[in-house]
């Protein structure tokens, strides 16, 4: 007896499977797209978050956001143990915002505006203690070290060129 003629179709399944499967494999692409969308949006309202928090802060003590260094440094240690808290966390929430929005130029250009106060801070930091920038990571460092340069700020002086 001869063999029956098969379409290629056939040796799969019938069309409706096919298309079942189709349909199933552009479903899945969507939920990874959507989880995709998610992710980054989740990343991005954190960031705004981080940053407006230390905007609150910024505004309540405006003692660390115009800071005289000299004044910290030989005032109250605690005092300027929560200066270097601010810092910290001007350093964290410029981390978090650049990178949520790395291709946006903006926020780049407000964290090197908020930074450019603590320069004189964070250069003696860098060569006395070293260790607490380690503490954000390459990109933050760099970064750092990047405004420094741009606003010539380098050890020893440590001092701010005048705008």
């Amino acid at each position: 007896m001869p063999a029956p003629d098969i379409q290629w179709w056939q040796r799969y399944g019938n069309i409706a499977q096919i298309a079942s499967a189709v349909f199933a494999l552009v479903g899945f692409a969507a939920v990874l797209l959507q989880l995709s969308e998610i992710r980054h949006n989740n990343r991005a309202t954190g960031a705004r978050q981080v940053y407006l928090a230390y905007t609150d802060l910024n505004f309540k003590h405006p003692e660390y956001a115009l800071p005289d260094l000299d004044k910290l440094k030989s005032g109250e240690p605690a005092l300027f143990e929560r200066y270097k808290s601010f810092v910290s966390y001007l350093l964290y929430a410029c981390d978090e915002v650049m990178s949520a929005f790395p291709n946006q130029q903006e926020w780049r250009k407000s964290c090197a505006y908020e930074i450019r106060a603590h320069l004189p801070f964070l250069c003696e930091t860098l060569a006395s203690d070293p260790g607490f920038l380690d503490t954000f990571g390459g990109r933050s460092i760099d970064f750092v070290k990047a405004v420094m340069e741009a606003n010539g700020v380098t050890p020893p002086a440590c001092r701010l060129k005048k705008a």
